[in-house]
């Protein structure tokens, strides 16, 4: 990997870590392009690592969101009486929600890296999951805001946030469809997935940081990928909530499927290879 390879994987991590489009998926077809060993333990760290980039960015973006969330819990353990506040349950939500993705990452943490890391599944889950979105819109009232958020929202996005642990599916597009599913309005459901972002990808990238700089791959460029990654994904959160405002996630299928379709022709030809 070189400079250029790091700025192209660092634009391409914030552009779609948060579009329902699969971040992981276009950073395995951008690695591939770009001639990269896409199961490298390095290039695979690498990976996890600059998207603490767009993570900082969402931290920043919503600091003060966070800072009232935290604040909240902190008190609320230790003070009855702001128990009852609503910052202080989206403290717990975000724990809760973060838990399933957690251990299953971690349980298949190998499955993952490895087996899953194909372009087929790329191209299979791009489509399939395309599906998925355009039923949770289907059937989406959006009758319930923010306030209204409960436990059991949280489990089901946490749970379905599993999902995206398959590249190709898309960590946002399973997180708002399962908000949709259970009748969250498109903005609510696109800020829960945002703070479900923040611990989930966090430790990936704590956890792959060891690889990252332990292989072929420089600090530099790392760290070049990284802030590249929190630039570009900064604009993409301020874009992608005025547009859920006034736009369903089903805008985003015709590219999910042109995007699986043209990836099986390409490998079908051999024009790409799988990893």
């Amino acid at each position: 990997m070189n400079y250029f390879d790091a700025i192209i994987l660092g634009i391409v991590e914030g552009l779609t870590e948060f579009l329902p489009i699969s971040s992981t998926g276009h950073l395995t077809i951008a690695e591939q392009v770009l001639g990269l060993q896409v199961d490298d333990p390095a290039v695979t760290g690498f990976t996890a690592v600059i998207q603490m980039g767009a993570i900082a960015a969402v931290i920043l973006y919503f600091a003060r969101d966070i800072w009232a969330i935290a604040r909240t819990w902190v008190r609320g353990l230790v003070q009855p009486e702001w128990r009852g506040h609503r910052d202080f349950r989206m403290g717990w939500y975000i724990i809760v929600g973060t838990i399933p993705v957690g251990l299953v990452g971690f349980a298949f943490r190998d499955f993952i890296k490895n087996d899953l890391r194909s372009l087929w599944v790329v191209a299979f889950a791009l489509i399939l999951w395309s599906g998925v979105m355009w039923a949770a819109e289907r059937v989406a009232t959006q009758a319930r805001g923010e306030k209204q958020l409960n436990l059991t929202d949280a489990i089901v996005v946490g749970v379905m946030q599993c999902a995206a642990l398959v590249p190709g599916v898309s960590r946002s597009g399973a997180t708002i469809s399962a908000g949709l599913f259970r009748g969250l309005d498109r903005i609510t459901a696109t800020r829960v997935s945002f703070f479900l972002s923040i611990p989930a990808l966090l430790a990936a990238g704590l956890f792959e940081l060891k690889d990252a700089l332990g292989g072929s791959i420089s600090v530099g460029e790392t760290l070049v990928g990284t802030v590249v990654a929190f630039l570009v994904a900064y604009a993409s959160i301020a874009w992608l909530l005025k547009f859920v405002a006034h736009h369903a996630i089903t805008w985003f299928i015709p590219y999910r499927v042109g995007l699986g379709i043209l990836l099986i022709v390409l490998l079908s030809t051999n024009v790409l290879t799988a990893t």
